[in-house]
């Protein structure tokens, strides 16, 4: 089968080449993919794989190999699907508790992007707990979990505050995804209830700074490598500020992924989720994108589709 293998001599980091065609364990389903979606973690994780290798995490396609123990969905079947490589081929076989199924005319690019970016944006808000009516900062919002984070907070009654280095060129744009501000700084945003931060490093320590009285902090991202430094007595509490918390979660913790990626899917498809795509074209084009995105010049989800 075709696929985007790594290749060290490319710009890119990978080529289109040949890879073996998946061969499904009992509880997996092969699926065709038709689209994938590229996160910052999927160039990442290029550096420790070996040439020929097949990488990515997320991508969506119909069912062609339905799972031998009966479990999951039946062939022909539109699924976003889950796995820790394989996902930047024509095909690749997936647990079955690893994929959710999607609307038979969903767009199948959008649905690509559920799996990490929605997905992750979903379990954050889970850990906030109650969101209705408060504050909720989510830094890094032009990316693509922070875009979904706005648009989730917004469904659950919550009142996001959208924090970018691009607040005046992305501004309009985010709060038409539901932000009620936009800001270039977490300085300059009120007190809340909770904060998303994608980010990490110093934004992180800005952001938890703007906690309120019992507020959490969420920290989803490691974008900035820089390392997050707390200045002598930021964590103490006072009786105003008591009880702040910063907490992190494993995306993949045994949690049931399927619900979550079938709900989300079907969002996107009748429009109350948008994916924001901010590159989508043929993986032909792979060179582009990836480099397009290595020089920080995409803000939104990338997506690869294959012919």
């Amino acid at each position: 089968m075709r696929a985007l293998v790594v290749d060290r001599s490319s710009d890119a980091g990978v080529r289109i080449g040949r890879a073996p065609e998946p061969r499904p364990a009992p509880d997996e389903a092969v699926i065709r993919v038709s689209a994938f979606s590229v996160n910052p973690g999927d160039l990442a994780a290029l550096a420790g794989m070996s040439d020929g290798t097949v990488p990515g995490w997320e991508a969506a396609g119909h069912i062609v190999t339905a799972a031998a123990d009966g479990s999951g969905p039946d062939v022909g079947t539109a699924v976003a699907t889950f796995g820790y490589a394989g996902a930047w081929a024509e095909y690749r076989a997936v647990r079955t508790s690893m994929l959710g199924t999607a609307p038979a005319d969903a767009d199948l690019a959008a649905v690509s992007t559920v799996p990490v970016a929605a997905s992750s944006a979903l379990r954050a808000l889970r850990e906030l707990g109650a969101v209705l009516g408060r504050r909720v900062i989510i830094t890094g919002a032009t990316g693509g979990v922070g875009r979904y984070a706005i648009q989730l907070a917004r469904l659950a009654g919550a009142e996001p505050i959208a924090v970018t280095s691009a607040a005046e060129e992305h501004g309009e744009e985010l709060r038409a995804l539901g932000a009620q501000a936009v800001v270039a700084d977490p300085a300059a945003a009120a007190l809340s209830f909770g904060v998303i931060d994608t980010v990490g490093g110093d934004l992180l320590v800005r952001a938890f700074d703007r906690l309120d009285d019992r507020g959490v902090l969420v920290a989803l991202g490691n974008l900035d490598t820089g390392g997050s430094r707390f200045a002598h007595g930021a964590l103490m509490a006072t009786s105003g500020r008591n009880r702040r918390t910063i907490v992190s979660f494993h995306q993949f913790d045994g949690t049931p992924l399927a619900p979550d990626f079938t709900w989300l899917s079907h969002r996107l498809a009748d429009g109350t989720l948008r994916p924001s795509l901010a590159w989508r074209g043929p993986w032909s084009r792979a060179d582009e994108a990836i480099g397009e995105m290595s020089r920080g010049r995409v803000r939104g989800k990338v997506v690869m589709e294959i012919a």
